[in-house]
């Protein structure tokens, strides 16, 4: 096995990522968006059959889930400028941010309330659809309300559904498997908020909690569903189908910032800054948001300084094959959907030609920028949610003429807290008041 000072003495960048500071890792493999898809083996086609499966189903959502009815039963959220952020942002800092800065607001998201609604849902979609499929109770001449039926439920009742999860996609999964009838349970890693769990109970969800990280938790669900022949789990680390749910959201933002009369081309590049987990959300947001359009949209991940594990993977190309343990981090995070310390092997070889870099932010800065986004504009969003919102920053930093543009157009993903407790939110306000953001000193890259 590999030791720490090997993994030095191989990876020099890697002293960055240990000293636990904030820092941003620039790409050296992008290559242009066509060849990257192309790599991928995967299609717009292939995105598109997911984007079909959530409007198939949108009746049976605006009837089962009345928040969704102003959508027509579709799961979305508000894509806004953001310009009190902004100029506050820019002043703390002391930098300019030109151009505008908008957030993606997939913590108002319906239903879950986080950006797990887009892939976890995807996926019990296709099991559910799959499953009535070969049974022939899918009456083509009917509305998929027609899942409500008793004879679904009957099916689906015999059926289990199993994750492993921190907590947003435990909540997006267990939600939805739960009321198509589902037998459902969700592996819960020790970091994972006890409201969390406590919710999915009250739903009729099995909860199963574990003492150690995230990877342990899928590892102990994938073994248990392995023995089971009427189980499905829900693979976060190499879920296709998760990937492509996400990646409807392209479409989507596509369809959102045409409605703003907001251009995207090469003379108006769009940035985006997406919090990381494992990798599957952001890969597929990224995937999706290429998809539409090419080489005028960069993206960038963010992780927490403790739980870098996408930019450990892909900086050192061992991918799944290396942990942040493995350099000396302890993979332990306020953030806590982001605190994974392996990342998906097939998520970073997807966007190994597509990314465009990977920083990190401290836990400090997440409770800060939470409390200034609610000072500024009265948007609640958990503390992950926040970790993109130190792009801007970084890319302007960085030099990036085409970030430093007036036409640019920064989009910051705000992941998740549309079901946080109100006492709990009201905590993670309060502790971004002893925050002090940018005291003196600067984001590196390199």
């Amino acid at each position: 096995m590999t030791g720490h000072n090997e993994w030095m003495e191989n990876f020099p960048l890697i002293r960055h990522i240990t000293d636990r500071k904030e820092w941003l890792w620039v790409n050296p493999d992008t290559e242009t968006a066509s060849a990257g898809l192309a790599a991928s083996g995967l299609t717009e086609e292939d995105v598109k059959e997911a984007s079909d499966r959530f409007r198939r189903f949108a009746p049976y959502f605006a009837d089962v889930f009345p928040e969704t009815t102003g959508r027509g039963g579709l799961i979305e959220s508000p894509l806004s400028p953001i310009p009190a952020m902004q100029a506050t942002l820019a002043s703390s800092a002391r930098l300019e941010i030109p151009g505008m800065l908008l957030l993606k607001q997939d913590n108002a998201l319906p239903v879950s309330g986080s950006i797990k609604a887009r892939g976890g849902f995807h996926e019990v979609l296709r099991v559910a659809e799959t499953l009535a499929g070969d049974r022939g109770l899918i009456d083509p001449s009917r509305s998929y309300v027609q899942f409500k039926d008793q004879p679904f439920k009957d099916l689906f009742a015999s059926r289990k559904i199993a994750v492993g999860s921190t907590g947003n996609l435990g909540l997006s999964i267990g939600i939805l498997s739960a009321e198509f009838g589902f037998d459902v349970t969700v592996h819960m890693s020790a970091d994972a908020k006890q409201w969390k769990k406590d919710l999915l109970r009250s739903k009729g969800v099995h909860v199963k909690e574990y003492e150690d990280d995230y990877s342990k938790a899928v590892e102990q669900g994938r073994a248990e569903a392995e023995n089971d022949p009427s189980c499905h789990f829900v693979d976060d680390e190499n879920s296709r189908d998760l990937f492509l749910g996400y990646a409807v959201a392209g479409e989507r933002v596509a369809a959102q910032l045409a409605e703003q009369q907001i251009p995207i081309d090469a003379d108006h590049p769009l940035f985006v800054y997406l919090p990381c987990g494992v990798g599957g959300g952001p890969g597929g947001v990224a995937f999706g948001l290429k998809l539409q359009y090419g080489d005028a949209v960069r993206c960038y991940f963010a992780e927490p300084v403790s739980s870098p594990c996408m930019l450990l993977g892909m900086m050192t190309k061992l991918h799944d094959t290396i942990s942040v343990r493995d350099v000396g981090l302890d993979n332990r995070t306020a953030a806590d959907g982001l605190a994974v310390g392996r990342p998906s092997g097939f998520v970073g070889k997807v966007m190994a030609p597509l990314l465009d870099g990977v920083f990190t932010v401290e836990d400090r800065t997440l409770f800060g920028l939470l409390r200034m986004l609610a000072d500024t504009e009265r948007i609640m969003a958990e503390p992950s949610a926040l970790a993109g919102m130190m792009g801007p920053l970084y890319t302007i930093r960085a030099g990036r003429p085409a970030a430093q543009s007036a036409d640019a157009r920064h989009l910051v993903w705000s992941t998740g807290g549309g079901m946080v407790p109100e006492d709990v939110m009201e905590a993670y306000y309060d502790e971004g008041e002893s925050v002090e953001l940018f005291p003196g000193k600067s984001t590196k890259s390199e």
